[in-house]
């Protein structure tokens, strides 16, 4: 063992997850079911076509304005 090893080092934060975790066994497994919910969900091709036609092009500096009336 090195001389200057510092002792294992765990957050509050990670203590607290590691307890969570502990205390419901099945938590991630909700949570996968939560995000099997929202994100997991086949895509509509006619809707992403129809997204990306409505989509408007962005000027390359978008700060820019047009006419400002102290600009010469």
């Amino acid at each position: 063992m090195p001389i200057f090893r510092r002792p294992d080092y765990t957050s509050g934060i990670t203590n607290f997850i590691e307890q969570l975790k502990a205390s419901e066994p099945d938590l991630e497994a909700r949570q996968r079911q939560g995000r099997s919910i929202w994100w997991e969900q086949p895509v509509d091709r006619t809707d992403q076509q129809e997204f990306a036609q409505g989509r408007v092009r962005q000027k390359g500096y978008v700060y820019q304005t047009t006419g400002h009336p102290n600009s010469q």
